[in-house]
């Protein structure tokens, strides 16, 4: 149990200083000094600056991917779900510290050199994919919705931390809920 309570300190610390400030210019002293946990503590549960970054992205994949379900289940009809997905967004990009999407920040710093954090980052928006498209069989519209909406919210996230707005989650709703109902009216989209 001590072993879980620390190492979940150490990675609230990480996660804070890590999406805060980046993954390279935060070191394991920063994350020794934020989380109160001895440094050699700190290697025997994180061998290596590459194993916490790991865990603190597998860690903010299901919790990231956890508290949009648990959001989006909150509304009956299969296109309000599809839509509450931006409705969600817009309340992530009103918290305070939002600097955008963590998987594209860090593949951003290190997916050209860190495996790891590239697969990390595939396999969260892959899963985020997989989630719209679950949404989007469930509403009765085309596949080819999917990745559309896929490229709203994708864009939204990004605009929104560099705009420092949340709006782009508003009008990526409006966007998507035209597509709703172009896929409901069975236009395809063009080639």
């Amino acid at each position: 149990m001590e072993l879980e309570a620390t190492e979940q300190r150490i990675l609230d610390a990480a996660e804070e200083l890590l999406y805060g400030r980046g993954i390279q210019s935060v070191g394991m002293d920063a994350i020794r000094t934020a989380s109160g946990v001895p440094l050699k503590r700190l290697y025997q549960i994180f061998p290596s600056k590459n194993s916490l970054v790991e865990a603190y992205l597998r860690r903010r994949d299901a919790r990231w991917l956890r508290d949009l379900a648990q959001y989006v289940d909150t509304y009956d009809s299969p296109e309000q779900r599809v839509l509450a997905v931006f409705d969600w967004l817009f309340l992530w990009f009103n918290e305070q510290g939002f600097r955008g999407c963590g998987f594209i920040n860090a593949f951003g710093e290190l997916g050209a050199t860190s495996p790891a954090v590239a697969d990390s980052a595939k396999a969260h928006k892959n899963a985020f994919r997989r989630y719209l498209a679950d949404l989007v069989a469930a509403a009765d519209a085309p596949a080819w919705l999917t990745d559309q909406l896929v490229l709203l919210a994708e864009g939204a996230m990004t605009t929104a931390a560099i705009s420092g707005s949340p709006e782009p989650a508003r009008h990526a709703k409006d966007a998507a809920r035209t597509l709703l109902r172009t896929a409901h009216t069975g236009i395809a989209p063009a080639d």
